[in-house]
């Protein structure tokens, strides 16, 4: 098995239970193996991102469904409730993300959903037996219940997120590093080698 191999076993398949595992040492792959590692990576964190993204829109949904409900949280009268085909109409709104007030280092984005197929999958098969396109006659008790397992898992897939924007950095302050030391040329780019 080459060292490449051995890194994304070791760093780039994340295990699933948290604390296993630990960051790769950067400093023994080679520079072809640092950015193959680094594409590997940042490709993985593209498909978390694109799952997490899945799940806050359903959580958004079903936060609103049971906001609409009489006497669900909201302090509106029980007659002020508003009618099941009011939430499809609501979508653009609930959907819509608010401007972030935190300030983040710019990122490569994908545009196209990444494993747009798998992650939807992923994201049905949390929702259970609640169908998004029937909410209205799922009781409250089971969309909070499809709601704490989209939560439950958005945290682990952040998590397994972080890591892997840990290690895409750690690869580009390495090869940062190693050209800035002279370890690597940037003749050796212009001449045709590998990104």
């Amino acid at each position: 098995m080459d060292a490449i191999s051995a890194a994304q076993d070791r760093y780039g398949r994340l295990p699933e239970e948290p604390g296993a595992g630990s960051e790769p040492d950067l400093g023994r792959l080679g520079l072809d193996q640092l950015r193959t590692l680094r594409r590997d990576t940042l490709e993985q964190e593209a498909d978390l991102s694109y799952l997490r993204r899945l799940l806050h829109g359903r959580m958004d949904i079903l936060l609103a469904e049971l906001d609409r409900r009489p006497g669900a949280g909201a302090a509106r009268p029980a007659d002020a409730a508003e009618p099941a085909g009011a939430l499809l109409e609501r979508l653009p709104a609930i959907l819509t993300d608010a401007p972030s007030t935190v300030r983040r280092s710019a990122r490569h984005v994908t545009l196209g959903p990444p494993r747009g197929e798998q992650s939807q999958l992923e994201a049905d098969t949390l929702m259970g037996d609640v169908q998004l396109a029937d909410l209205a006659a799922h009781p409250a008790e089971e969309l909070l219940a499809a709601l704490e397992r989209l939560r439950e898992h958005e945290r682990e897939v952040s998590g397994r997120r972080q890591r892997l924007l840990r290690t895409a950095d750690g690869c580009n302050a390495e090869i940062t590093r190693r050209y800035r030391d002279g370890e690597a040329r940037v003749d050796d780019l212009l001449a045709g080698g590998p990104l």
